[in-house]
């Protein structure tokens, strides 16, 4: 058994043996793992956490791919969240800018580990991926 699966028993076992979680921190931990599972987020985050304060605009080109509707939408669901702040200046045009707030500075810095797991594992992902393509191709 690998020294990785191990640790991932232990860590499971130790869970069970705890206390009922509170309901309430489950919930949450489910609906941020489907809030922070959605490419979006992930990107603005990364985004905003690289650039700073942007404007809508602005963060829409540099979150490449996105259309302007999830962009809003997606920002609307990470304020709701308090993930971000938006920011309406009083001028003609309005000027909006978005923000990360610590909580979402933080989210963003939790999830630095699957980046890391990435770098440390695109060898063997992009072999896996390569093997399972020539099977494929030579099934069909």
């Amino acid at each position: 058994m690998s020294v990785d699966f191990e640790k991932h028993l232990e860590a499971q076992k130790k869970l069970a043996q705890a206390e009922k979680l509170d309901p309430r921190v489950e919930t949450l931990v489910h609906e941020v793992i489907a809030r922070v599972a959605d490419k979006w987020t992930m990107i603005i985050l990364d985004v905003l956490a690289e650039h700073g304060e942007l404007r809508f605009k602005q963060l829409g080109r540099l979150a490449t791919g996105i259309s302007q509707k999830m962009l809003t939408q997606t920002l609307r669901e990470m304020e709701r969240e308090g993930l971000v702040i938006r920011t309406v200046h009083a001028v003609v045009p309005p000027r909006v800018e978005y923000r990360l707030t610590d909580l979402g500075l933080s989210l963003g810095t939790a999830f630095c580990g699957v980046w890391l797991w990435a770098e440390q594992n695109l060898d063997v992902i992009e072999s896996a991926r390569a093997a399972f393509d020539r099977r494929a191709s030579e099934a069909s």
